[in-house]
């Protein structure tokens, strides 16, 4: 129960408590506890709005930047991510595997902006031995939702 109603709040987080009780009939009140159990539990981090800035003529430079780093003793790479995540540009910081070890996106005003950020912030944090700066040219999709257009709907004609 608690699994549908996240996935419906993932979807759109603007959907009532009464539309949430009439798509998984679990009454509204039980709805309303479950849902304010998950914020309290943090199961429920944000609630979020997409939004295409370049409709309302807000320029963003988006840069994903790989960073190599030198694991700490006890802590592995929790302490270096930690310095990272706390920095107000770092919007997403994820582990992952292959060549470089985490993952960075940023949002800056400028390319300048940018690559300040990671000459200046990024870069001289002990244990980073290196980094690789990806401008995102455009975005086409975020978090699901398309930035440009609309998604055609493609069904097969039913034949009777």
């Amino acid at each position: 129960m608690i699994n549908d109603i996240l996935k419906i709040l993932e979807n759109d987080a603007r959907t009532t408590t009464k539309q949430i009780s009439t798509m998984t009939g679990t009454p509204s009140a039980d709805v309303t506890k479950l849902i304010k159990q998950a914020e309290n539990d943090k199961t429920i981090l944000k609630y979020k709005t997409v939004i295409n800035w370049e409709k309302v003529g807000e320029e963003q430079v988006w840069a994903l930047i790989e960073v190599k780093v030198t694991p700490q003793r006890d802590v592995g790479f929790d302490s270096i991510a930690k310095r990272i995540y706390r920095f107000s540009q770092a919007r997403t910081v994820y582990l992952v595997s292959g060549t470089y070890d985490l993952l960075v996106l940023i949002v800056g005003k400028t390319m300048h902006e940018v690559a300040n950020f990671v000459s200046q912030k990024l870069a001289p944090i002990e244990g980073i031995q290196g980094t690789v700066t990806h401008f995102m040219l455009k975005r086409y999709k975020e978090d699901g939702e398309i930035l440009e257009g609309k998604e055609e709907v493609k069904r097969q004609p039913v034949i009777l």
